[in-house]
């Protein structure tokens, strides 16, 4: 089972750098994509139901804006959109498919870089989506949780760390909370499960030379539960291309849906 994740900064933008024509040759069974930016009139077929794979969405209610998606090889067995709280829905930032006793969430932490006032929206979301997570953790199924966590967990997952400890990303509060829903919730990070190498990174500012030059954060995950998470056998991250200022997160699973 291939799985892969994208923050897409646009799924127009993105579909017009070729990610759909790309996505469509990798032999994935899912792909989760963020940051639509986009409500479902405004996407093409292509976007919609792009070859070989069904779209499921949860579209902000603020045009132009957030919005997470997963494209799927297979029909899930159920669709919930949203963790049931309105301040948090109504931004699009949660959509689950459950496929027998495996459930992949696309998920879409919100950012504080742009202020005080987005950054209390991001804690807001921290502590109201702890129980959640903890919730499904006991819950006896497996997930895995792709997508951008705006959060980069350690020093090796950002370039600039030592500059970067009093900016939304790389707060103590935020690698805490992250911390705790490794270590107290047993959820798994994926990749760094199998790869255990600095310089990783799937976002880089578009300020610059970041890119050219690798300054960049591993802010985008697959999460999983222990089981699941101990059938990945491979991990990549697809620089080849540029979609997005983020790049797609590539893992691979010995698990049939």
């Amino acid at each position: 089972m291939r799985i892969i994740t994208l923050n897409l900064n646009g799924v127009r933008s993105a579909a017009n750098k070729g990610f759909f024509q790309w996505m469509t040759q990798q032999q994935a069974d899912i792909v989760c994509v963020q940051e639509l930016k986009a409500q479902l009139n405004d996407m093409t077929t292509e976007m919609k139901i792009p070859n070989g794979y069904q779209g499921y969405f949860h579209c902000s209610d603020k045009k132009g804006y957030s919005g997470v998606g997963v494209y799927s090889r297979y029909a899930p067995d159920k669709i919930i959109k949203g963790i049931g709280i309105p301040e948090i829905d109504f931004e699009g930032r949660y959509l689950r498919a459950d496929f027998g006793n495996l459930s992949i969430i696309s998920i879409y932490l919100p950012s504080g870089a742009s202020g005080e006032h987005r950054q209390v929206i991001k804690f807001f979301f921290m502590e109201r989506f702890f129980p959640i997570l903890q919730a499904l953790a006991g819950s006896g199924r497996e997930f895995i949780l792709c997508g951008d966590w705006n959060i980069a967990h350690k020093e090796i997952d950002l370039k600039n760390w030592r500059a970067n400890q009093k900016n939304s990303g790389f707060l103590p509060e935020e690698r805490a909370w992250l911390t705790a829903v490794f270590e107290e919730l047993n959820f798994i990070d994926v990749f760094r499960k199998i790869e255990p190498s600095p310089e990783r990174y799937t976002w880089w500012s578009n300020r610059g030379q970041a890119w050219a030059k690798n300054v960049g954060w591993r802010i985008d995950y697959q999460v999983a539960t222990p089981v699941i998470a101990s059938k990945a056998t491979s991990v990549s991250i697809y620089k080849e291309e540029r979609f997005s200022d983020h790049a797609p997160l590539i893992i691979d699973y010995d698990h049939y849906l």
